[in-house]
């Protein structure tokens, strides 16, 4: 899957991304401590992030975890990453986890990424149910997801535990697929 604009690109990371992941992840680490400290803590320098793009990429060719990197056009620099995680297949659901960095924020790159990978979600890997768990302060994940049109469902108590070890309540957003329902009669 790919996916590109005027102003950016989605693809599957490649090893060259290794260095501008890396500078991603510790410009923004502050930001992303608190809602992605794993993935934060696997792109910790530039070789971290080289094993993290190989255990990635093995995910994508296994089907399991679907992550890609949200990369500027003019630069190439990775600007942010979206993830399809905890896939089911036998429950036909996964689940959104995305970031980017505080310069590229607020040019709707997430939400037209997310877009797409809805598509794909649906469409390539008949999946039928997507999440987004976000924490309600969070308000411009909750923004992305309701764009997206994606639905609060319910609370989920003590879903994540941060940084400082404090559980926290997570807020399960939810988009169904619908499948197109052809009236036969009178064909």
């Amino acid at each position: 899957m790919t996916f590109s604009t005027e102003t950016f690109k989605l693809e599957a990371l490649k090893p060259e991304d290794a260095p501008s992941l890396n500078a991603l992840m510790i410009s923004n680490g502050k930001n992303f401590q608190q809602f992605l400290p794993k993935t934060l803590a696997q792109n910790l320098s530039k070789i971290d992030s080289e094993i993290y793009i190989s255990k990635q990429n093995k995910a994508i060719k296994e089907r399991t975890e679907f992550t890609y990197a949200i990369k500027d056009i003019e630069t190439n620099v990775v600007a942010g990453l979206v993830l399809l995680k905890s896939i089911d297949y036998n429950l036909k659901q996964g689940e959104f986890a995305y970031c980017i960095g505080k310069k590229f924020s607020g040019k709707g790159w997430i939400t037209q990424s997310i877009n797409s990978f809805t598509k794909f979600a649906f469409e390539e890997l008949g999946l039928e149910n997507l999440q987004i768990i976000i924490h309600e302060a969070n308000t411009s994940s909750v923004n992305v997801a309701k764009r997206c049109g994606f639905t609060w469902t319910k609370t989920l108590k003590d879903e994540f535990i941060n940084s400082d070890d404090i559980a926290l309540d997570m807020e399960l957003y939810e988009l169904q697929y619908e499948r197109q329902i052809v009236n036969l009669q009178g064909l």
